[in-house]
């Protein structure tokens, strides 16, 4: 890895958009991937970690260490988004054998191990339910000054897409994301606004999916055709045929982060149960609220990603899969 790459742990669910992140984090040379931790979510646990694995092996990654973590929520039972990636989370998608198995150790304890023996601050990009995070910050407060920062894929500033007021991952576990954004640590929040800002098109899918098969770009291709399908009523997604890379777009904020359009703002999370449970309130004001209480920028605790440069994402994304596109 060159000198300039940022050293980065994933924590992953491992499903489509999270198997793209996994590419592209895995194959750029702008990041150091020092380990990657799975989590119950898009499907169960041993699913995440044995997709996680083959998506490495496909790239030619065994060097990072895999570690499951949690199963379920804190304290909810979990409830799976096999209806988005399919019944094995990469829509059926034939990936090689993992040659390996996951450490033997949990999630926490290869996060705790990672930052503890890493050489700098390390950026956590959080692709899932925050499980894991929740439980690390919780056991080890004295390694919160080793994170540089978490990047994490969820919330959203206005409609849910697991409720029509939740984002899934926050929903999935609602007090988790709790605990991580009142954790001190440096957190951005990559919510729906930009997860469905990064899109290939209908006539980029069908050039990866040409690609000789069993090879990354056509792996790629296969992925994103089956997110156009399921998702073609989704609204936010511009262009017919068309699918948001998701998860991968969250690397790429970390890759370019000058890419992103940012504003401090006071995130929390509704945890009462009722259809606002897992929503990410997320206070934009500035002025005067209610009883004369100020409200301003600068007593926020999470910059919250309004808008990113998707053509530009799209490009970084295609290029690392294929070369110049």
């Amino acid at each position: 890895m060159s000198a300039a790459a940022r050293p980065v742990i994933l924590d992953v669910d491992t499903g489509i958009d999270d198997a793209l992140a996994l590419m592209l984090a895995g194959l750029s040379p702008a990041l150091d991937v020092r380990a990657i931790t799975c989590v119950g979510g898009n499907v169960h646990l041993e699913q995440v970690v044995q997709n996680t694995l083959q998506v490495l092996e496909l790239i030619g990654r065994r060097d990072i260490p895999v570690a499951a973590g949690a199963r379920q929520p804190l304290l909810e039972s979990p409830i799976d988004a096999s209806y988005i990636h399919g019944s094995n989370g990469v829509a059926d998608a034939v990936l090689p054998a993992a040659s390996r198995q996951p450490e033997g150790v949990h999630a926490v304890e290869l996060l705790r191990r990672t930052l503890q023996d890493a050489d700098a601050p390390v950026t956590i990009i959080a692709l899932a339910p925050l499980t894991n995070i929740a439980l690390f910050v919780t056991m080890y407060p004295e390694l919160l000054p080793r994170i540089e920062r978490i990047v994490f894929m969820g919330g959203a500033v206005g409609a849910g897409n697991a409720t029509a007021s939740a984002e899934f991952n926050v929903w999935h576990d609602p007090e988790a994301a709790a605990i991580v954004l009142r954790s001190g640590v440096a957190t951005t929040m990559y919510g729906l606004e930009a997860f469905y800002a990064v899109t290939c098109s209908a006539e980029q899918i069908a050039a990866l999916s040409a690609a000789a098969p069993g090879s990354v770009a056509s792996t790629v291709g296969t992925l994103l055709a089956h997110l156009a399908v399921v998702t073609e009523n989704e609204e936010r997604i511009a262009g017919v045929g068309a699918a948001a890379i998701g998860d991968a777009g969250t690397v790429c904020a970390v890759i370019d982060p000058d890419g992103l359009t940012l504003r401090r703002a006071q995130v929390e999370v509704a945890l009462a149960p009722g259809i606002t449970r897992g929503q990410t309130v997320v206070d934009l004001r500035t002025g005067l609220g209610a009883g004369g209480s100020e409200t301003h920028e600068a007593a926020g605790n999470v910059d919250v990603v309004l808008a990113v440069r998707g053509e530009s994402f799209s490009r970084l994304f295609l290029e690392t899969m294929t070369g110049p596109f």
